[in-house]
């Protein structure tokens, strides 16, 4: 399907009716005007799931061909991260384009496979890092652009997972054959920005990290079929009190990396899944300032620092967050909409496949690092003809 050739009410396939599956009820807005007219997913109660959640049955299907069979126009793939190559590349080749959830894969061979799919079948792809229609991260990068702390030499994030042990600890997420591993599944949003703020991609990276508390508990058993909604709760409290944890569990709980940009900006981030808030810290500092955010949603503050000074908390400029009220809600609607325009009349796009394949690139990278004695890992680029594709809005340019 091309932008010339788009049906006036698009016919939405969804392949993983679990978690982040609500991504595509944004595309049956008004002016989105897309229906969820198939469902994929391996689970019986799919059928009951998707009535419950849009008030309508949905032809539920057992595989992607079956679905593609029944004719879709564009698909969201928001299955495990394991299948992500495989399923992506079977639409793609399809002409069905596609909406996938972030991470790209979990390995470079099946983000390679993703993005030479899109390559050669012209399907457009769309990775969903919703978190550069944060309005956090907007206002960052746009005090960066503006000049207000010079030229960028160092970015930091350190990244408190209050709700890790709900999200990462009781179900599939917990297991390296699914996620290879949280510095990719969870880093590869905050990876992703760096670069983005940066303007910038990792060459060189170093990670460090272990498996320290939720090794610990011994109430396993995981969750069944259950879906994350229905077992969250912030009364799960402490850690080690958490019960229903998965029966296998061979992920970090607690992870760092240092990485190296091509530009030559160096950058930092931290991952604990077991702190008691949640929320995300940046710190970018320039040649002439810095900033940090304190907070990352609606009420929330970016602080600007560009005097000369000793303890200042509240900086010298302040930008309040708005927007973002539940986390990255509002990011997720905005994304939907992108993809939707990007599917519909080819409009450029500010989230890029080939930005997401750096970021799974580099949590690879810092994951192997880690789990090799801390060992320094370079990452080359995806060869040039898939950088110009990607960096031209996925169009042929000779």
């Amino acid at each position: 399907m091309t932008a010339n050739n788009v049906a006036p009410t698009l016919r939405v396939g969804v392949v993983g009716a679990g978690a982040r599956s609500h991504l595509a009820l944004k595309a049956e807005t008004a002016a989105n005007r897309g229906k969820i007219v198939a469902v994929v997913d391996p689970s019986p109660d799919t059928p009951r799931r998707m009535k419950l959640r849009l008030g309508r049955e949905v032809p539920w299907y057992q595989t992607v061909p079956e679905m593609i069979s029944a004719g879709v126009d564009v698909a969201f793939v928001t299955s495990p991260d394991d299948t992500h190559d495989t399923v992506t590349v079977q639409l793609l080749e399809a002409g069905i384009p596609v909406y996938l959830e972030k991470p790209l894969a979990i390995t470079l061979t099946g983000a390679n496979e993703i993005l030479e799919a899109a390559y050669r079948s012209g399907t457009r792809l769309y990775v969903g890092h919703n978190m550069r229609h944060m309005n956090v991260v907007r206002q960052m990068r746009q005090i960066i652009q503006r000049g207000e702390i010079g030229e960028v030499k160092a970015i930091w994030c350190r990244h408190f997972v209050g709700s890790g042990g709900d999200f990462y600890f009781k179900d599939w997420h917990s297991q390296r054959r699914h996620v290879n591993g949280l510095l990719l599944q969870k880093a590869a949003h905050d990876i992703d920005v760096m670069h983005w703020l940066a303007g910038s991609y990792t060459e060189q990276v170093v990670g460090m990290g272990g498996l320290t508390v939720y090794n610990q508990v011994t109430a396993r058993g995981g969750q069944g079929d259950k879906l994350m909604s229905e077992w969250h709760s912030l009364d799960n409290w402490p850690p080690l009190s958490q019960t229903g944890l998965a029966d296998v569990i061979d992920v970090e709980d607690l992870s760092m990396m240092l990485l190296r940009l091509e530009s030559g900006v160096f950058a930092s981030y931290e991952q604990c899944h077991y702190s008691p808030d949640y929320w995300r810290n940046y710190t970018v500092i320039g040649t002439e300032g810095r900033l940090e955010n304190f907070g990352d949603s609606e009420g929330g503050v970016i602080r600007v620092w560009n005097q000369r000074t000793y303890y200042n908390p509240d900086g010298d400029r302040q930008y309040p967050i708005v927007g973002d009220a539940q986390g990255h809600n509002d990011a997720d609607q905005l994304t939907v909409d992108e993809f939707i325009r990007f599917v519909r009349y080819g409009d450029s796009t500010d989230t890029s496949p080939l930005g997401a394949w750096h970021a799974v690139a580099a949590g690879i990278a810092a994951t192997d690092s880690l789990r090799q004695g801390s060992t320094p890992r370079h990452i080359s680029a995806p060869p040039a003809k898939l950088r110009k594709y990607f960096e031209s809005n996925q169009q042929r340019i000779s």
